[in-house]
């Protein structure tokens, strides 16, 4: 069967591989285009599991929702250039919806996923892959992604949050980096898993003993450091950041009945 420039183009549009490499696989299926498509997984496929070692260091952060339903993906990619690439952002968009079906919180990658990662592998030549997705729920929920897309949050919450103060909550621990801005651990003191809180006053006990003080005296010492750290690493009391001039905590901000559920950060490089 002869092989027109005009199948070569649409399989080229179909797979986004080269014109060699469509003309090639179109000639071994006698021209079916189906049949070409099938190969090249298979051909362009097994070159690209022989890329699957390579150092993905890059990748982007996507998220999608619904009415009661958010979830945020990591895509890894080699290149930064692929992680700006319209292809790559679309297939994490793709990713990150089908999210919205599964169960809340981390997200195993299923076949769907896959298929999506291994297409933009063949067409971009590049080790692509989920690197983390997470899925949250609830009457209320909104994200901030960052529009460079290195690093992003989702939230869900219950009761009367507004819009902009979901993102602006959602933005307080974007910017949180341990560097200006303490990450929190737990959404309140309540939430603070017991062995680290108890890991942290011995800490800030044996400091204090270190100084020659008894330990009844040392454990006095120490409970200022404690509250402090309590305060740094809990949510509702850290100051908020949109607002930070006016030094008053997220709890401040959230309304009568409203409450902050869950959260989720991610970045490009941790």
């Amino acid at each position: 069967m002869a092989i027109t420039a005009k199948d070569v183009m649409n399989l080229r549009k179909r797979t986004g591989l080269g014109m060699m490499e469509c003309k090639k696989a179109l000639g071994d299926t006698d021209g079916d285009i189906e049949k070409a498509i099938v190969l090249l997984r298979e051909t362009v496929g097994a070159k690209m599991a022989e890329r699957s070692d390579r150092e993905a260091a890059e990748g982007a952060i996507v998220s999608a929702s619904n009415d009661n339903a958010i979830a945020i993906v990591f895509l890894k990619s080699e290149t930064d250039f692929t992680a700006k690439n319209d292809d790559f952002l679309a297939g994490a968009k793709q990713i990150a919806e089908l999210a919205l079906a599964c169960d809340d919180g981390a997200v195993a990658v299923n076949d769907a996923m896959e298929a999506i990662c291994e297409n933009l592998r063949i067409t971009i030549k590049e080790n692509i892959s989920v690197a983390e997705l997470v899925k949250l729920s609830g009457p209320k929920v909104g994200a901030y992604v960052h529009h460079t897309n290195k690093s992003g949050v989702i939230l869900s919450g219950e009761g009367d949050l507004s819009e902009d103060l979901i993102k602006g909550v959602c933005q307080h621990l974007m910017v949180s980096d341990d560097v200006m801005f303490p990450r929190p651990i737990a959404i309140c003191e309540a939430e603070l898993p017991d062995a680290e809180v108890a890991a942290k006053k011995a800490e800030f006990v044996s400091e204090a003993e270190a100084t020659g003080k008894p330990t009844e005296i040392a454990e006095k010492m120490s409970a200022g450091k404690l509250r402090k750290w309590i305060e740094d690493r809990t949510l509702m009391s850290q100051i908020y950041v949109p607002e930070q001039d006016a030094k008053k905590p997220v709890s401040h901000y959230i309304p009568e009945g409203g409450k902050v559920v869950a959260f989720k950060r991610m970045a490009v490089g941790g």
